[in-house]
């Protein structure tokens, strides 16, 4: 599969895309108006952040108690009930005079289902798609992701300068509604790729499995912390520029865009495992420059933010990699692993880059996060080198090892 006209015409990729289009702009939409409606009733830069990102911190639960489900579950009705328990989500956030407490309970359980709706939406993706097709149709999903992004945080933006943060949770609410409708007049029944029944037990074995191998464990690690430390950079946009945050996030969705694009389509296959480390390096250094503070003038903050968040097309190089270490009928519970943990130092680091930047500023906190990423990624770099004989590729087919195989 070698261009995104072929992507097109495969049964079932469209719906799949357009549902996860209409999720990302309801998921842009009510992050930034439930963080601006956080901002604007507590004047607190932790709460904002956690509001935004805290379903992510529910992520780890999902992934220790629900995940094997990904691939347990008939992936059609699960990608349209997770929509719409966003949708049901959404709207009781819109209600008036929600305590804050309650705000964050809902918040926590819309990503216990999002935990598990990310193993299902990507090994359904792989399914879909030939084995070699998978990389160019994330890349795909992920340039849908920065696209998207720019236009839920745009329209976000917009609609906030003239209706209300509630007004604005209630629109993300109707997206919500429309993505659980296209995915099930779109998709087709398909049966679960692995049989037995999801359970707590069965979630534990298999993320055992996945890692007693080393070079698993440090594919994972790469893909979850030195991006999740630039998402805590992120999370402090509506505290750093209360006015500018919209045209932040935008820029951030439009530097991923190009990531991806360039990574996905431009790069030659042979050319892609030598950029992981270098990805990960631009994704992190031109935060440094938020060390200036808030006298950094809104333009450079945004070209900032655009070179920098190309380094996420570093996922890519990583995830390509992932699925040579996996067999087929665990590339659900293994993708959903990896979102699920992605998604959980995410909300990890928005939380500490909140209470950095309430103990010190916003940009102190950009500073800081953006550092921790590069040392991460250096010295992730430097141990990959160390145990390079252990890093040969485990067989696609096959079970994994039972149990956990040191280093």
């Amino acid at each position: 599969m070698r261009s995104y006209r072929h992507l097109f015409r495969t049964p079932e990729f469209t719906p799949l895309f357009l549902s996860s289009s209409a999720r990302r702009v309801a998921q842009a939409m009510s992050g930034l108006a439930l963080g601006t409606l956080v901002y604007r009733t507590t004047g607190s830069p932790l709460l904002s952040a956690v509001s935004m990102f805290g379903p992510s911190l529910a992520q780890v639960l999902g992934a220790t108690l629900l995940l094997s489900g990904a691939d347990r579950l008939p992936p059609r009705a699960m990608i349209t009930g997770v929509a719409l328990a966003f949708a049901a989500g959404t709207a009781v956030l819109a209600l008036p005079g929600l305590p804050v407490w309650a705000l964050f309970t809902v918040v926590l359980a819309e990503g216990l289902v999002a935990s598990l709706g990310g193993g299902v939406l990507w090994g359904l993706l792989n399914e879909i798609l030939a084995k070699e097709g998978y990389l160019l149709g994330r890349s795909v999903f992920n340039m849908m992701g920065g696209l998207m992004q720019i236009t839920g945080y745009a329209t976000g933006g917009a609609l906030l300068a003239a209706l209300s943060p509630r007004t604005c949770l209630l629109l993300a609410a109707a997206l919500y509604v429309l993505a659980a409708a296209t995915a099930r007049l779109g998709l087709t029944p398909r049966p679960p790729r692995a049989q037995g029944r999801p359970s707590v037990r069965t979630t534990w074995r298999t993320n055992a499995r996945l890692w007693s191998s080393g070079p698993r464990r440090r594919l994972y690690l790469a893909l979850w912390i030195p991006n999740g430390l630039i998402v805590g950079c992120e999370s402090l946009y509506v505290s750093y520029a209360p006015h500018d945050a919209g045209t932040l996030f935008a820029c951030a969705a439009l530097g991923m865009f190009v990531g991806d694009v360039a990574v996905g389509r431009l790069v030659p296959p042979a050319s892609r495992p030598r950029l992981g480390v270098p990805l990960l390096l631009l994704l992190a250094v031109p935060y440094l420059l938020f060390a200036l503070g808030p006298a950094l003038p809104s333009a450079v903050a945004a070209v900032t933010v655009t070179v920098a968040s190309v380094g996420f097309g570093a996922s890519l190089v990583q995830q390509e990699r992932l699925m040579t270490l996996v067999p087929d009928e665990l590339t659900g519970h293994a993708l959903g692993l990896h979102s699920a943990g992605m998604l959980t130092f995410q909300g990890v680091s928005a939380s500490l880059a909140g209470m950095t930047a309430q103990l010190t500023s916003p940009a102190t906190g950009m500073t800081v996060m953006a550092a921790a990423s590069v040392t991460v990624t250096l010295a992730l770099a430097a141990t990959g080198r160390r145990r390079a004989p252990d890093s040969a590729p485990a067989p696609e087919h096959g079970p994994l090892p039972r149990h956990t195989v040191a280093d």
